[in-house]
C-alpha cells in the first residue's frame, strides 16, 4: 500500500507539484541513484567525511553508479575495503521494484514497476530493425486528460523523482546486460525479467541494443521539468550513461511557457501531441488547447531552441475515425506547418483502442489517404505501426498493470519473483 497522499489537482491541467530529489526508504539509508556528483559529494559530507574524501568517493561511486552499472558497494574495487562497509551502512543504489514483467508476441516488452513508497507505473522498451526505444515514465498517473489516452483517465498521483526516471534506463540496461560485465549481471538480468541469453542482435556501433529514449510513458514531462531535465542530464553526461541528445526526445502536449526552457537547457529533439488542426476538436481531445491554443503551441514551436531541417520537431498525431481524418483535417494540417515555417514531421499513429474508449480508429485506407496528402506537400508522414497492443503498451494504452490485477494475482507474482532470486 503507497504512503503518498494524492497531489491535489486544481482544475484539469496544473498539477501542484511535489519537489524532491529523493524517495525516503523505510530502513533510513539514501538511495543515490539519480543524483548527481556534486550531490553525492554533499552527502557524503553530510554523513562525516572531509570535503576532499566526499568529493573523491563520490567521483568514484558516480563512475560505477552511472558508467558500470553497479549496485553493490562491495563491487567497487576502487574504493577502499573499509570504506565500503561504511557506504552501505548508509547509502543504497536501487532500481525501480520490477512488480511484472510482459513480453508481447512483436518483441515489444513492458515492465509495471513500484516505487520505494509503494506506487506504480510503467515502461515500455520497443525493439526495431535498426534501433531499440525505452518510453520512459515522468509521473504517476497523469492531469492532462486526453480523452484518446488511457493514461489520462488515471489520477495524477506524484511526480516521479530523478532516480525513478533515470532507474528505467538503468533497469532496462541491467534486462539488455548492457554494462560491463561482473558479479551482478546474473541477478540484476533475473529481477528485471530477462534471461540473460535472450536479445544476442545489437544496435548501432557500439553493440547497444538500447539506442533512443523517448519521454512518452506516463505523465507529461514538462509538469515535472525540474526532475526530467536533472535525470536526463545524468543519461546524457559522457561520464555517465553517455547517451547523445540527438537519440533522446521528449513528448509535450503543449505546455507552452515550457518549451523554451526544454530546448535551452536539456536540448533535447522535440515531439508534440497535436491530435487535431481546429480549436474544436482539440479542445475536445488535448483539453490543454484551452489554456495554450493552436497558434500558440505552434509559435512556441517555431521558436523552438534548435529546431532545423536537421532536427525537424515531431508531431503526433493519432487518427481518430470521423473525428480528425478528413482531407480538409490533412490540408489544414500541411497549411499551419507551412504558415509557422516548421521543420516538421508528423507521425501518423492508428488509434489504440482499451476499455471504455469513445473513439475507434480510422480505417487503413483514411490513414493512408491522410498521410498521402501530407506527404505530397512535401512533408513527411509516416504511418506508425502499433506495437505491444496484446500486453497494453501501445501509444496511449498505458495504465498501470496493478489496477487489473487482484491482490492475490499480485502476491502470486511476487512469490514468483522471490522463488526466482533464490
Amino acid at each position: 500500500m503507497s504512503d503518498t497522499a494524492l497531489m491535489q489537482i486544481p482544475g484539469n491541467i496544473d498539477p501542484v507539484p511535489t519537489p524532491r530529489d529523493i524517495t525516503p526508504r523505510e530502513d533510513g539509508r539514501v538511495d543515490l541513484l539519480g543524483l548527481p556528483r556534486q550531490r553525492i559529494a554533499e552527502l557524503f559530507a553530510e554523513a562525516g567525511l572531509d570535503a576532499k574524501a566526499a568529493k573523491l568517493r563520490a567521483k568514484q561511486v558516480y563512475h560505477w553508479l552511472y558508467h558500470r552499472g553497479v549496485t553493490d558497494f562491495e563491487a567497487m574495487t576502487d574504493i577502499a575495503k573499509t570504506m565500503r562497509p561504511w557506504l552501505t551502512q548508509r547509502f543504497v543504489i536501487g532500481r525501480p521494484e520490477v512488480v511484472l514483467s510482459q513480453h508481447s508476441s512483436d518483441g515489444t516488452r513492458k515492465w509495471l514497476l513500484r516505487t520505494a513508497d509503494g506506487h506504480e507505473f510503467e515502461m515500455v522498451f520497443i525493439p526495431d530493425a535498426d534501433r531499440g526505444t525505452l518510453c520512459v515514465s515522468s509521473q504517476v498517473g497523469c492531469t492532462l486528460n486526453c480523452r484518446f489516452c488511457h493514461t489520462g483517465t488515471m489520477r495524477l498521483v506524484r511526480n516521479l523523482t530523478p532516480g525513478e526516471i533515470v532507474g528505467q534506463v538503468m533497469l532496462a540496461r541491467d534486462a539488455l546486460g548492457e554494462w560491463p560485465k561482473s558479479a551482478n549481471d546474473t541477478r540484476l538480468a533475473t529481477m528485471a525479467g530477462l534471461d540473460e541469453d535472450e536479445d544476442e542482435g545489437s544496435y548501432g556501433a557500439d553493440g547497444r541494443l538500447l539506442t533512443n529514449i523517448v519521454m512518452m510513458g506516463m505523465g507529461e514531462p514538462l509538469y515535472n521539468f525540474d526532475n526530467v531535465r536533472d535525470a536526463l542530464k545524468l543519461v546524457m553526461d559522457g561520464d555517465g550513461l553517455a547517451l547523445s541528445k540527438r537519440r533522446i526526445t521528449l513528448s509535450t502536449s503543449g505546455v507552452v511557457p515550457m518549451m523554451a526552457k526544454c530546448g535551452e537547457e536539456i536540448g533535447v529533439n522535440l515531439a508534440v501531441s497535436l491530435h487535431a488542426v481546429s480549436k474544436e476538436v482539440r479542445d475536445e481531445i488535448v483539453p490543454i488547447n484551452r489554456k495554450y491554443g493552436l497558434e500558440e503551441l505552434l509559435q512556441a514551436c517555431a521558436d523552438y531552441p534548435g529546431a532545423s531541417n536537421a532536427r525537424r520537431i515531431t508531431f503526433e498525431y493519432v487518427m481518430l475515425k470521423d473525428k480528425n481524418d478528413r482531407d480538409e483535417d490533412a490540408r489544414e494540417l500541411v497549411r499551419l506547418l507551412k504558415h509557422y515555417k516548421l521543420p516538421a514531421k508528423v507521425n501518423l499513429i492508428p488509434f489504440n483502442p482499451w476499455p471504455g474508449a469513445i473513439y475507434e480508429c480510422s480505417t487503413p485506407e483514411r490513414v493512408r489517404r491522410f498521410s498521402e496528402i501530407v506527404f505530397e506537400a512535401g512533408i513527411s508522414a509516416p504511418v506508425r505501426t502499433p506495437r505491444g497492443r496484446d500486453i497494453d503498451a501501445a501509444c496511449g494504452q498505458l495504465k498501470t498493470t496493478a489496477q487489473k490485477l487482484s491482490r492475490a494475482e499480485l502476491d502470486r507474482l511476487a512469490e514468483e519473483k522471490q522463488a526466482a532470486l533464490g
